[in-house]
């Protein structure tokens, strides 16, 4: 039983290393705020998730602690981590923040332009 908790336990941390390693990487290397605001968002939550997950099941089945507060912050990431990925690229977008030449598509130019007309006509109304 100790070889596979072993096995489960250094699995997930290597898991959430390498998924933490492609989070710097993606930092590092990609072009404009709105992909790396994705690469932070992404394979971070992933990366701690699975490192969480790791010191989870070290405690559980190793020092026989079942830790509810591991589960809640695991949870609680899992939620909150892309909505701040998503409110970044949005706070960005809002700011006026350029994307890349490399950009093919801007979906939300038209929303925005919408919106901001309806605001117009809520004011003058």
């Amino acid at each position: 039983m100790t070889v596979i908790a072993n096995i489960l336990i250094v699995t997930t941390i290597v898991v959430g290393l390498i998924f933490t390693i492609v989070t710097m990487i993606g930092i590092l290397r990609l072009p404009d705020v709105y992909t790396r605001a994705h690469a932070a968002s992404k394979s971070a939550t992933l990366g701690v998730l699975s490192i969480l997950l790791g010191v989870f099941f070290h405690f559980w089945l190793k020092e026989g602690h079942f830790s509810i507060s591991l589960l809640l912050g695991i949870v609680f990431l899992f939620i909150t981590s892309p909505i701040g990925g998503h409110l970044m690229g949005r706070a960005a977008y809002m700011s006026g923040v350029k994307p890349t030449e490399l950009t093919v598509g801007d979906d939300l130019k038209d929303a925005v332009k919408e919106a901001k007309e309806k605001n117009l006509q809520r004011l003058k109304d």
